[in-house]
């Protein structure tokens, strides 16, 4: 029964992903239809994102009033009725208007399956349960792709997609009884009396090392969907690749993203997870200067399979962090915050470099990302160094 429990979990997280990657792989042909420009696609994700933040925000307090497993079952009906209405949609505001329940179907359940499995769960449990939200990511823009190679129809592949998400609908309430009677005993964190002393009073923001947490969420998670939303841009403008063909390297980025996750998920029996995060960081910058570099195309195509490997074990790592780094108490708390600052960067990013794009094209691209990238992992050593000098007081404390 705990073995099902986990796949609903993960199902669930299928349902997340499945959606993510849609908008910027069918842009480059729906933009066409319905006489929008270009850079108008931000716009629509940048309504998604802000419905996630809003309800990521609210996470704590929903997940407490109605539990995770109706929460879960809600968020993915609400997507699965706005995927539905996208493939309907007869003009760029009827977009705009169905992505708020797009986006507000993501955050709650969000923010409550990544504090319930960072809390009770170990790091191997967390990167598999990204490693399934890659899984919804990557088959996204594949069903999308072979539609528009195909039946030459965008609205095919969101009526596929929203189909898919109607089925895990099913699932999820026939589930609803697992919720209840399924209580695993944390394995990740161990209790530190003294450290909850410490923070027992304490309010989230000031707690030291938050803030830059908050930031390397914003950045990593701006860059990911940046290349999600304009890496097919990029490569049909500046690589001469067709659209069907883009997006299926973009596809492979998500494959990347998700087979990485799965593999990390082994890794993390040996490497701890400020390690991993290192690794994936230098990889994925490697990636993007592939891409960045006047090089034949082919290398485009491994940079963005390399960016993906890469981005792979940054996100749950992080995640898997919160109640270590910040304590379990305050850990749904901090989670939700680290949520609504990653779809702040989703928000505000993507758009942001579309504005750029219009004054000075899409070369610019892989240059955003570059820079997104570095403050990610400046961010991230900032608060290694204060949880380096916040573990030697307290050896220095405990030896006294």
């Amino acid at each position: 029964m705990a073995t099902l429990f986990l796949c609903i979990i993960y199902m669930a997280f299928i349902s997340l992903g499945l959606p993510d990657s849609l908008l910027g792989v069918a842009w480059p042909v729906m933009h066409l239809e319905f006489g929008a420009p270009s850079e108008s696609a931000g716009l629509v994700s940048m309504v998604i994102s802000g419905g996630t933040i809003v309800s990521s925000l609210m996470s704590g307090v929903v997940v407490k009033k109605l539990g995770t497993g109706w929460v879960v079952f809600i968020s993915c009906l609400m997507t699965a009725s706005a995927l539905l209405g996208f493939s309907l949609a007869p003009s760029l505001i009827w977009l705009i208007v169905l992505a708020i329940p797009l986006g507000l179907g993501a955050g709650s359940v969000d923010a409550g399956l990544n504090n319930y499995v960072a809390t009770h769960y170990k790091a191997h449990h967390m990167s598999w349960l990204h490693c399934f939200w890659g899984v919804g990511a990557t088959i996204g823009p594949l069903i999308m792709s072979g539609m528009i190679d195909k039946q030459k129809s965008w609205r095919s592949g969101y009526f596929t997609v929203s189909m898919i998400q109607f089925a895990l609908v099913v699932i999820l309430f026939l589930a609803l009884p697992l919720w209840g009677r399924i209580h695993p005993v944390s394995s990740n964190v161990v209790p530190n009396e003294d450290e909850g002393k410490k923070t027992e009073s304490a309010k989230p923001l000031r707690i030291k090392g938050v803030k830059f947490a908050l930031a390397a969420f914003l950045f990593y998670c701006g860059a990911e969907s940046t290349i999600g939303l304009w890496g097919s841009s990029f490569l049909v403008q500046i690589n001469g690749l067709s659209p069907a063909v883009a997006a299926q390297w973009v596809s492979l980025y998500y494959g990347g993203i998700t087979v990485g996750r799965f593999i990390s998920g082994f890794i993390t029996l040996k490497l701890s997870n400020k390690k991993l995060i290192r690794l994936g960081q230098g990889l994925s910058l490697t990636g993007i200067l592939l891409v960045l570099l006047p090089l034949p195309s082919w290398f485009s195509f491994i940079g963005f399979i390399m960016i993906g490997l890469g981005y792979a074990p940054v996100f749950p790592c992080m995640i898997h962090e919160t109640p270590v780094r910040f304590s379990a108490e305050h850990s749904q708390t901090i989670i939700g915050y680290q949520m609504a600052l990653a779809y702040t960067g989703t928000t505000f990013l993507p758009p942001l470099l579309g504005g750029i794009t219009a004054i000075t094209g899409m070369s610019i691209f892989p240059y955003f990302v570059v820079l997104c990238n570095v403050l990610t992992i400046i961010s991230c050593e900032i608060i290694n160094r204060i949880m380096k000098r916040k573990q030697t007081i307290q050896k220095a404390m405990v030896n006294e």
